[in-house]
């Protein structure tokens, strides 16, 4: 066995300018990889040298004379119970050890793992021997009576985390004994009283070869066995029979199972390995795709190591070195999981990534947690993975054990592409486009890019020798071609000049050329922003975006997008429009705002392309102001119309309105699945619509009092058939400005409706679906009293409502008219058939059935999982952005009760709300209220101010306990 070299994990800093990229590894070598060149013994499917010596781990001497001594004095009744307390301590103390060990070494996962399974092996030993031996004596057994035990599955490979299951065969000659069955017994309950998670199996080698052509789990299962004890003749009959008789002859056919499986597998866990709380083994990226790799090698050329695989021309000897730096790392991490959670954890939650990124040494950089760079070492190994993948699948085609895709090409021969066609310093090498002469690549690295360019116009696959020639000169592209006029117009081109760019970026990011072109970019991959909100890393987001945009543009998106669709059909300048979106978030990872910093650094790559002057500034302001739009959509009052003229004056032109409508959406949308909802469709609309106006001179110039007469008159026209001339009057006269201007007709007509039935203290509630907003519009008609937001707040709060926007109104004669738009816990319009049931909810909360405040206390728990997350708290107040109120924007971290409390605290300072526009990002809430004091008035005391914010900030900072 070799000797364990762990990687050292310290504080990682940011990606250097100038990031050299290893051959088959897109990993900046002086950033977040580990220790480049540190030796690794074993990958999965090899020996491991364990973290502790077996022999400190349990002493087996000492317990077989303990279970003889015990074997003499007791009868067998008492004998199994007796040896398994001195087996249960024995190994509880070695788990000990071991975990002390790894808490002085804790980035040696492997060899924890490994220690683990040496441990596994004595107990199981120690079981079976006490059964044979001692429980089940048989001194003469005959033929039938022998007995075999192997291990299987991960405990096959000798690879145990610290809560893994433990799966063992039983092999038996032909049919069970009853010998047999005593000891199998005796041994699995000896297993399952050490609280072991056993799975097990008892069959015969026909039995094996019968159930493994079957299920492919059997079979990968008996392909990493392992012997432990007993008759060694089963299973060389086995070892003989397997090969000969069904592993030799199914080759492709397990590949492609093998392969179907990972695909099904990644789907479940979400579709990409860049996902902010990824499953260590079973997502992409993880061990278990590492694991399908050695069970393919192992099973098609008998290769027990990856180091084999160099011989078989499938892996290079510096993508080896790969394979065992994410193999050592994800087992690290897949084993802290395990022991902080004290059960088989496999998914690296939030709470979870801030534990080990401590316990690994990680530190914060400028403009970092250590938590985010941490993940950035974990999402740059397993982009390593997905590379290895990658050249592991063509190597198998290559050889014709894997079928080449069918489709590329009949594609390529209908559309008159072919080997003909390629330009001049590539051929076509199994299927796939590759260098002519590596030769020529060092004299013209020009042809690095060309690759890619030439890949996009013949829709041929890349073979994975260019991937590696590609990655192994990136010097080549920062010496020689980073900013020149031949690379800048090929990059260019690959952005704008193709249907696809997101295969472009895709590749050049993969290969590590898109960081050595621009030096920017490659500080963004692999980086993950440490909130609830996003949903991938800065890099998998911003290629997305302009995945979106591509899409958009293709005309894909009309009934989705109408309005973007049509912009882009109607023409907009694509260079300023690409780079916007490919550039938006390049801020991100450094000190400052990331939207000013990357404005400064959109500026530069902008100007080192080409580009003029005009074209820059454009890109630059749109990077600036990439948050702009969304934040005045989610977090203003847009019929407001002194918020839309504020927004107007950031905008100034129709262009630039036009430019940041599209960016912006893009970015939303590339946030995660659910982000993009109708709810932000319909208020980006809104705005942009609104704003248009203005900066086209089209918007109306009617004075409050003349909509408020358009709005009468609009009432009037839906209401005179239903009631007397008098009922409409009184109508119109009870219900001052704001009113009339902040609710639709159809709501205005509701009300009205509701009042002639009203009687004292009667509460109307009446909700209904908005489709338009992807939400519920739940209306309430009461009579007003102090407090009366807090109080629909906290029974919206009660039925499980999250409030996204909300606003009302005190008629002359005392009734309050409220309308709120709520969405489910899961961010969904409630269903019709839950609409009875949330109404039931809130009318007994109003009634003082429910003591909303009471009741939100005992469920105000913080999750633990979003323990660590910290909002930093903001209470912003602002008399500019409203010509009749006062708006206060707090920000704060989300939890449950947040607005009921919140506006507990406004009410109890004597503040009036009028409206209310409530948006989350993730962990982040920002709430936004317009008020005004009890004399319908601003807040202008600096004094009144202070003492509101205090209040505000002692119901935000409510000490609640993780659940």
């Amino acid at each position: 066995m070799g000797s364990v070299s762990s990687i050292p994990h310290r504080a990682v800093p940011p990606p250097g300018p100038e990031p050299a990229v290893l051959p088959g590894s897109s990993a900046p070598a002086n950033g977040p990889t580990g220790a480049p060149g540190a030796a690794h013994s074993v990958a999965p499917g090899g020996a491991q040298q364990p973290l502790v010596p077996v022999h400190d781990l349990i002493d087996a001497p000492a317990l077989r004379a303990r279970f003889a001594a015990l074997a003499a004095t007791l009868p067998a009744a008492d004998l199994r119970c007796a040896a398994m307390a001195d087996l249960r301590a024995a190994r509880e103390a070695g788990m000990a050890r071991l975990t002390d060990a790894f808490a002085a070494a804790p980035s040696a996962g492997l060899a924890l793992a490994a220690g683990g399974s040496a441990l596994t092996d004595a107990v199981v030993l120690l079981a079976m021997e006490l059964a044979q031996t001692h429980l089940h004596p048989l001194p003469n057994p005959t033929k039938a009576e022998r007995l075999t035990l192997l291990a299987v599955g991960g405990y096959g490979r000798a690879e145990m985390a610290p809560y893994s299951d433990l799966d063992l065969l039983f092999l038996t000659p032909y049919k069970q004994t009853a010998w047999g069955e005593s000891v199998i017994e005796s041994v699995l309950y000896t297993l399952w009283d050490l609280k072991l998670k056993v799975g097990h199996s008892v069959r015969t080698v026909d039995d094996c070869l019968a159930r493994a052509r079957e299920d492919i789990t059997i079979r990968t299962a008996l392909l990493e066995r392992r012997f432990l004890t007993g008759d060694r003749g089963l299973e060389a009959e086995l070892q003989q029979r397997l090969w000969r008789e069904l592993f030799a002859r199914t080759g492709p056919a397990f590949v492609e199972a093998k392969l179907a499986e990972r695909d099904a597998r990644h789907r479940r866990n979400g579709g990409s390995r860049y996902l902010l709380e990824p499953n260590v083994k079973e997502g992409k990226g993880g061990l278990r795709d590492l694991q399908t790799l050695y069970w393919i090698a192992k099973y098609l050329y008998h290769a027990d190591t990856p180091e084999e695989l160099v011989a078989k021309g499938v892996f290079s000897g510096v993508e080896v070195q790969v394979f065992h730096e994410a193999a050592e790392f994800l087992w690290t991490v897949r084993c802290h999981l395990h022991l902080l959670g004290g059960r088989a954890v496999e998914q690296l939650t939030f709470d979870m990534q801030v534990e080990i990124a401590a316990r690994l040494g990680f530190t914060a950089t400028d403009g970092r947690h250590p938590v985010e760079n941490f993940m950035q070492v974990y999402f740059t190994h397993a982009k390593s993975v997905g590379e290895l993948t990658r050249i592991f699948c063509a190597s198998l085609e290559a050889q014709h054990v894997k079928p080449r895709p069918a489709l590329g090409p009949r594609l390529r021969r209908a559309f008159g592409f072919g080997r003909n066609q390629l330009a001049a310093g590539f051929v076509e090498h199994d299927g796939r486009i590759d260098f002519a002469d590596e030769l020529q690549v060092a004299a013209e690295p020009i042809l690095l890019l060309r690759l890619f360019q030439e890949a996009l116009r013949t829709g041929q696959l890349i073979h994975p020798q260019a991937f590696r020639r590609v990655a192994g000169h990136s010097d080549l592209i920062v010496a020689r071609l980073r900013g020149t006029a031949e690379a800048n117009a090929i990059f260019l081109d690959l952005l704008l000049g193709n249907a696809n760019p997101e295969r472009a970026l895709r590749r050049l990011n993969e290969t590590g050329a898109l960081g050595a072109l621009l030096p920017e970019f490659g500080q963004i991959v692999a980086l993950m922003q440490f909130n609830m909100y996003h949903h991938y890393t800065v890099d998998e987001h911003t290629i997305h975006a302009v995945s979106i945009l591509s899409q958009i543009e293709r005309g894909e998106l009309v009934d989705t997008l109408p309005v973007v669709s049509d912009i882009l059909r109607q023409g907009v300048d694509r260079r300023v429009l690409y780079l916007a979106v490919l550039l938006h978030d390049i801020g991100k990872g450094r000190p400052g705002d990331h939207s000013g910093v990357g404005a400064a650094i959109a500026r530069d790559v902008c100007l080192r392309l080409g580009l003029d002057e005009a074209t820059v500034a454009l890109v630059e302001w749109l990077v600036h102001h990439h948050l702009a739009m969304s934040d005045t959509a989610q977090k203003r009052d847009i019929g407001d119309p002194r918020t839309v003229r504020a927004f107007a004056d950031v905008v100034q032109s129709p262009e630039r309105l036009k430019l940041l409508l599209v960016l912006t959406v893009c970015d939303i949308m590339a946030v995660g699945p659910g982000v993009w909802n109708n709810w932000k469709a319909q208020l980006l609309r809104q705005l942009y619509r609104a704003t248009r106006a203005v900066l086209t001179g089209d918007a109306e110039t009617m004075t409050a009092t003349a909509r408020e007469a358009e709005a009468k008159a609009a009432l009037t026209a839906v209401y005179a058939p239903f009631a007397t001339q008098a009922a409409v009057q009184e109508e119109l006269v009870r219900h001052y400005t704001p009113y009339w201007l902040g609710f639709d007709t159809e709501t205005h007509l509701l009300f009205a409706k509701m009042d002639e039935n009203v009687l004292p203290g009667e509460i109307f509630a009446h909700i209904t679906p908005d489709a338009a907003r992807d939400a519920t519009k739940a209306v309430f008609y009461m009579e007003d009293h102090p407090g009366i937001f807090a109080r629909i707040a906290g029974a919206l709060a009660m039925a499980g409502a999250n409030v996204k926007d909300a606003r009302t109104f005190t008629t002359s004669d005392g009734y309050a008219t409220s309308a709120f738009w709520v969405q489910d816990m899961d961010g969904a319009p409630y269903e019709k058939s839950r609409l009875d049931r949330l109404r039931r909810t809130v009318e007994r909360t109003l009634r003082g059935e429910v003591m909303a405040r009471d009741a939100l206390r005992s469920k105000d728990r913080m999750k633990r999982r979003v323990k660590d997350f910290t909002v930093p708290t903001r209470i912003i107040f602002d008399n500019e952005g409203s010509d009749l109120y006062t708006v206060i924007e707090v920000n704060a971290r989300d939890r449950p009760g947040l607005l009921y409390d919140l506006t507990r605290a406004i009410a109890a300072c004597n503040i009036s709300i009028f409206s209310a526009v409530i948006a989350t990002y993730g962990e982040h809430a920002v709430d936004v209220f317009y008020v005004k004091d009890l004399f319908g008035l601003k807040i202008t005391s600096e004094a009144k101010r202070r003492s509101i914010e205090t209040r505000l900030r002692e119901a935000i900072e409510r000490v609640v306990e993780p659940a």
